[in-house]
């Protein structure tokens, strides 16, 4: 069976697609984020005032992503 080529699908299941790759993008960038503050709060990275700084960017990067994006499936 040939898997179904992106231009090929519906435009409600290309949207829905987009939306959770961009929910997935998010929540990697957030959770790299979070993984950094441990990391500089540990020693293993300097810290120069970026725990608070990435905690901060990874709440907004939820937040917004959240917000504008949707859950998918409800375009």
């Amino acid at each position: 069976m040939q898997s179904p080529v992106w231009r090929d699908m519906p435009d409600e299941l290309q949207l829905a697609l987009a939306q959770e790759a961009l929910r997935r993008a998010a929540e990697t960038l957030a959770d790299h984020a979070e993984v950094l503050a441990l990391e500089m709060e540990h020693g293993i990275l300097a810290d120069r005032g970026g725990p608070d700084a990435l905690r901060l960017f990874a709440h907004l990067v939820r937040a917004t992503s959240l917000d504008s994006i949707g859950a998918a499936g409800h375009a």
